[in-house]
């Protein structure tokens, strides 16, 4: 009954302004007639070193999401503009016992950039990528909402590479750092067959990675970047080992996104109508990397070129493919009641989950997994991508099932960290905040943090909320509150404010969590999780 009484409560306390929030949101704008443009960013959403393909009448996009799982995120799309999430490339991290946080951590490793491809003659997506700098891995599958299988594990990193599937059905990868290098697969894509170094970046041009490999109108095409602000494409009119000639695509060229980097990386796409588009990513921190999209033409002399505004990315452009987009609820954002087993394609978890420790269909309960003093070694946090510039989450969580020493809550998650939460000792509940949770630059020794206040709770039903601003600059805080009843809000402690360093990669994330500090067995069913946007004013 409190959780309908919320639903209800949202859509009356959001409507009007969600409404004008929309208007900048493209990717989740309700209409009523075909739209005629996009705004940039077309997802405001931490979704780096894009690989971006079309099937048929379908555009499928591939990110990186290093150690959270399960890896490599897809969604797809029908017009390059509004995107959903429909599954991952990775089913598990299983490449170590780091990535099960035993006696190790995993962060800042796992599934980065990598690629995505589509293989016509058998009808099968590929997936690759480097793992820790070893090895490459290979997953398949015949549909992007999986199931994906492990294919093929070669003994060498592809460092930041691009597949082509050229017209012969012959597999090739693009990778390398400087040193650009091309190598083609076995037919049955297990084993290399050949490789050679195709270009060494000079002085003047400095460090290139990040590859894709195209072939169009006959000439072999290596789009690279220069990081963090340009990109460059290698050109080879004699085939994929080249020789090769290189020219500058874009480089320094101002954001669609106030305070954000260059547009840089990421891949190109042709339309069924035959246009070409680049989807690049902005820095964006704290918020991660966003992708931007802007059309990109070949000149007569075979080169490429983007599309800019008066020397800028533009903000908006026509829309790609003609489209009326629905969404099905009139409010933007998103819910969820986990109200099936099967956790929907949004979520990921802080490194793998211990299974056996989690379940859905009425509720998320989340189980104690792990006996620990501090939030970074937690098995089972869930996390979620946090919906720029502004949004607001909010989770409903019963926590009668706590044991002592237990600590639940909503956490504003990344290298530098903060949380919202309850504990039980002695069997007396308390509402924290919690602050000051740090990670070094080796991402191994933490700091577990300081409570900054603290008030005593009954044990039941309680609402967690985290006010996020991810917009670069000074703003870039988050509001933490409570409440008891769904209706009245209490804000506890002071603001905290987000990291804005690039090193982590990963932008912050909401992440909700149980962990012990004493013993196991302790649980809290989460009833209802949200994430809506919103705009000037308080929320709550």
């Amino acid at each position: 009954m409190a959780g309908i009484g919320l639903r209800a409560i949202w859509r009356i306390f959001f409507y009007g302004s969600l409404i004008a929030i929309s208007l900048s949101l493209p990717h989740l704008k309700a209409e009523a007639a075909p739209q005629k443009e996009f705004t940039n960013p077309i997802l405001w959403e931490d979704l780096a070193d894009t690989d971006v393909l079309r099937v048929g009448d379908v555009f499928y996009s591939m990110a990186s999401n290093m150690h959270y799982a399960p890896g490599a995120p897809i969604l797809s799309s029908h017009d390059l503009v509004h995107w959903r999430y429909v599954g991952h490339a990775v089913p598990a991290l299983d490449f170590g016992p780091g990535y099960d946080m035993k006696d190790d951590v995993a962060y800042v490793r796992g599934t980065w950039a990598s690629f995505l491809g589509y293989r016509p003659s058998n009808r099968t997506f590929y997936w690759g990528g480097c793992i820790d700098f070893k090895k490459t891995y290979l997953y398949t599958a015949t549909a992007p909402e999986g199931p994906w299988h492990r294919h093929a594990v070669l003994d060498k990193c592809y460092y930041d590479a691009g597949l082509l599937v050229d017209e012969n059905d012959t597999l090739y990868i693009a990778y390398g750092n400087t040193r650009l290098h091309v190598a083609q697969l076995s037919p049955d894509a297990t084993q290399e067959v050949r490789t050679q170094e195709v270009f060494h970046s000079s002085g003047a041009i400095g460090a290139l990675e990040g590859s894709r490999f195209y072939k169009v109108n006959g000439s072999y095409y290596i789009f690279t970047t220069h990081p963090p602000n340009g990109e460059y494409v290698l050109r080879s009119t004699s085939g994929p080992f080249g020789p090769y000639v290189i020219q500058k695509l874009i480089s320094d060229v101002p954001s669609p996104v106030a305070g954000t980097g260059a547009p840089h990386q990421g891949g190109i796409v042709q339309t069924q109508a035959g246009d070409w588009y680049y989807m690049a990513f902005v820095d964006a921190y704290p918020g991660g990397r966003i992708p931007v999209l802007a059309p990109l033409r070949w000149k007569k002399d075979g080169w490429p070129e983007v599309q800019l505004v008066d020397g800028k990315w533009g903000t908006r452009y026509p829309l790609p493919v003609a489209s009326s987009i629905t969404p099905q609820s009139p409010l933007p954002g998103f819910t969820d009641d986990f109200t099936t087993p099967k956790l929907g394609p949004e979520w990921e978890w802080n490194h793998n989950p211990d299974n056996t420790k989690w379940s859905a269909g009425k509720g998320l309960v989340l189980s104690t997994a792990t006996r620990t003093e501090d939030l970074y070694r937690a098995r089972n946090t869930l996390t979620h991508r946090i919906l720029g510039p502004r949004s607001v989450a909010t989770v409903v969580m019963d926590v009668a099932g706590m044991k002592d020493g237990d600590v639940a809550g909503l956490a504003m998650l990344r290298d530098s960290s903060a949380w919202i939460g309850v504990t039980r000792k002695e069997g007396a509940y308390r509402i924290v905040l919690k602050s000051g949770l740090t990670m070094d630059r080796h991402w191994k020794r933490f700091t577990s943090g300081e409570v900054e206040q603290s008030r005593a709770v009954t044990a039941g039903k309680i609402w967690l909320r985290a006010t996020a601003d991810i917009r670069p600059g000074n703003g870039r805080e988050t509001h933490f509150s409570y409440s008891l009843d769904g209706k009245s809000f209490h804000e506890l402690g002071m603001p905290f404010v987000l990291n804005s360093d690039w090193p982590f990669f990963m932008g912050y994330r909401f992440g909700i969590f149980n962990y012990a500090t004493e013993e196991l067995g302790g649980s809290v069913t989460v009833e209802h999780f949200s994430m809506m946007p919103f705009g000037r004013g308080k929320i709550g």
